[in-house]
């Protein structure tokens, strides 16, 4: 299939489509005039591609990961010791972030509570 038909069946656009082909997530086939051949199967792996990138994961981490995942039937399931360990790299590395953000809110927080209620009030709204 051509690149608008898996933008059509995947909802990603054709540039995210040449994106994840220029990061090595996408291994299109090239027809003599040029055109990119995907095969029906790109599409699951386009659905992988999003799944991962939702989980935080960037299309580097995910170029280690996927190929070294394994599927059953249209879920991803983690193949090998090195993969489970990455992700839980790529786990510790999220919890990290969550604990940072957290702390920025609560500093927010704690200089928010220290303006006049006539303030506090007028920026709600």
């Amino acid at each position: 299939m051509r690149i608008g038909e898996l933008t059509r069946r995947t909802g990603v656009s054709e540039r995210l489509l040449r994106y994840y082909e220029d990061q090595g997530l996408l291994a299109p086939t090239r027809r003599a005039s040029g055109y990119r051949e995907y095969s029906p199967s790109d599409v699951v792996v386009v659905a992988h591609i999003r799944n991962l990138l939702a989980a935080g994961l960037s299309t580097a981490t995910i170029a280690d990961v996927l190929p070294c995942m394994g599927k059953d039937g249209e879920r991803l399931i983690a193949d090998c010791p090195e993969l489970v360990d990455d992700l839980h790299r790529e786990r510790e590395r999220i919890t990290a972030s969550i604990h940072a953000l957290e702390a920025a809110r609560a500093t927010l927080d704690t200089i928010i509570a220290t303006a006049p209620p006539t303030l506090t009030r007028t920026a709600a709204t």
